[in-house]
């Protein structure tokens, strides 16, 4: 049961994990800003499926790796199930196909970064940040 368990216990039941202060993106209004906001400093948006199992584990993984500052990216969470307009205007405005889960780094208004699934990786994002 343990492997079973740690794969698909409840949030409040992470005694390790790790809370990022994930910036709900829940407004077609607030895209245009973050993204021009990617001018003075670099964006994250997580994109997830809360019914997915998968983005669900990638969701954790990445909680659990993730350990840049503050001052390095600012990090946007998008639930699909309710925002799906929302990612699709994510796909129109940065030119990158929708997938679940998903990871987009913006900079100067341009996706730097985009990964999805299990290769999702905060190393990844890391090395990005630091060209």
């Amino acid at each position: 049961m343990g492997i079973f368990n740690s794969l698909f216990k409840g949030s409040s039941e992470g005694e390790n994990d790790k809370k990022i202060n994930w910036i709900l993106l829940t407004e077609s209004s607030q895209l245009a800003t973050i993204i021009s906001q990617s001018n003075e400093k670099p964006i994250l948006i997580f994109k997830h499926s809360t019914r997915c199992g998968i983005s669900r584990m990638a969701l954790k993984s990445f909680e659990r790796e993730y350990d840049l500052n503050e001052t390095d990216v600012d990090l946007y969470f998008l639930d699909l199930l309710n925002f799906k307009a929302i990612s699709n205007e994510i796909s129109e405005k940065l030119e990158v196909r929708h997938q679940s889960p998903q990871v987009l780094v913006v900079k100067n208004e341009q996706v730097i970064y985009s990964d999805s699934h299990y290769s999702i990786s905060v190393d990844a994002v890391k090395k990005t940040l630091s060209k």
